[in-house]
């Protein structure tokens, strides 16, 4: 909003730096985390006054007992803070963008009706599995299908006639190379995927990342910190495959107008921290699903404009590991249910930070060691930027 500004550059010499992604990231980060900062108390006075108190499991920990009544739905903060940052300091004409804040806010929308059923009805579970995954196939689809001609081209406008060639080709015309899959450490090894491949793939990491984060989102700071590093991390990929100098440099496909994207990951960085600040233990308020399935949603949808899927699973390994517990926990117990008539477990509780809180460790160790550990797994990741 704020870039029409540079068009007085020639009479205000100043203004000139409202053409830089890189001074508008910055301004959109440091927005975002003054508004966070400023509205956090006010934003967790009215959750408190709405009596919008977290709902916690029976099954969990016996320590978080303390924690029921903790005022929930504060990722209505971040979103609110990623909404005016972005909007203020983007370019408004950039459609991936666009495309993000869509797919993020559809997702929070999921989120604050699942909490919502959560705080009203006393139901820890909120919105059926069924429903909940319904709604977040709709919207990823839609984005992926979306993505699969917006990354192949420079405009809507080619977008929309690439769509039309591969229908008339009866959806047998391959993507450009640029919608490959790409594996991190090597200069040209990438895979074609077609457009139901693409489509199939995207689908899996927006709704897989949304649902990953929302199962770390399960202890003081444990969710938004990783948030934060990977999103920024994303941010610099972003911006390296907008520039064609840096693109071809460094071996990446260039997509025009990603580069934009590193408005929103600051942006959502900066709301991240502001966060963390009130999330911080003991937590004054926790994101819920309204936050954690929007980001999680946030972060895949980005990975796949970058065409940086295989470096998300490596810098988002919490995320990866914290959904692997949950799966192979209920797949072994379900198994030996079956076959033993006892149901047994490979973890003392899933999904994964439980099982170490049950071992002995104490919350604030679980948490910042695996910032420690997302921040080791980051760095590999910004690696592959000169590593290939």
């Amino acid at each position: 909003m704020l870039m029409w500004l540079a068009q007085l550059a020639p009479e205000i010499g100043a203004f000139n730096v409202f053409r830089y992604i890189t001074f508008r990231a910055v301004m959109a980060c440091i927005t975002a985390i003054v508004m966070g900062l400023v509205l956090g108390p006010w934003v967790i006075r009215k959750l408190r006054e709405l009596k919008v108190g977290q709902a916690v499991r029976t099954d969990g920990p016996q320590t978080h007992l303390v924690k029921s009544g903790t005022p929930t739905m504060g990722g209505a903060l971040i979103l609110l803070s990623i909404a005016v940052s972005t909007l203020l300091w983007m370019d408004l004409t950039n459609r991936f963008v666009w495309v993000v804040l869509i797919v993020t806010f559809g997702f929070g929308w999921i989120g604050w009706v699942d909490d919502y059923r959560k705080v009203v009805h006393k139901n820890p579970k909120g919105m059926s599995a069924k429903e909940k995954y319904f709604w977040q196939t709709l919207i990823g689809l839609a984005a992926s299908i979306y993505l699969a001609f917006a990354v192949s081209t420079p405009n809507v406008e080619k977008s929309f006639d690439l769509l039309l060639n591969w229908l008339a080709s009866g959806m047998t015309m391959p993507l450009p190379e640029r919608a490959d899959l790409l594996v991190p450490f090597f200069k040209s090894v990438s895979y074609p995927l077609g457009v139901f491949g693409f489509i199939i793939l995207s689908y899996f990491v927006i709704v897989g990342t949304s649902n990953a984060v929302n199962l770390t989102d399960g202890l003081d700071g444990l969710a938004i910190m990783p948030t934060v590093l990977v999103g920024s991390a994303l941010g610099i990929f972003a911006y390296v495959i907008g520039r064609v100098d840096f693109a071809k440099y460094l071996f990446f496909p260039h997509i025009p107008g990603a580069g934009e994207l590193m408005v929103f990951c600051a942006a959502m960085g900066g709301a991240g921290l502001a966060f963390l600040w009130f999330n911080a233990h003991p937590a004054q308020v926790f994101m819920g699903d309204v936050g954690a399935l929007a980001l999680g949603g946030a972060l895949g949808t980005i990975a796949v404009i970058t065409r940086q899927e295989i470096v998300l699973f490596i810098m988002g390994g919490v995320f990866v590991a914290e959904t692997l517990s949950v799966m192979l926990q209920v797949s072994y117990f379900k198994y030996t249910k079956r076959k033993y008539g006892e149901g047994r477990r490979i973890l003392k509780m899933a999904p994964l930070h439980h099982h170490f809180e049950v071992s002995g460790w104490k919350e604030t160790q679980v948490v910042v060691r695996f910032w420690i550990i997302t921040m080791m797994l980051v760095l590999i990741g910004l690696s592959t930027l000169k590593l290939r």
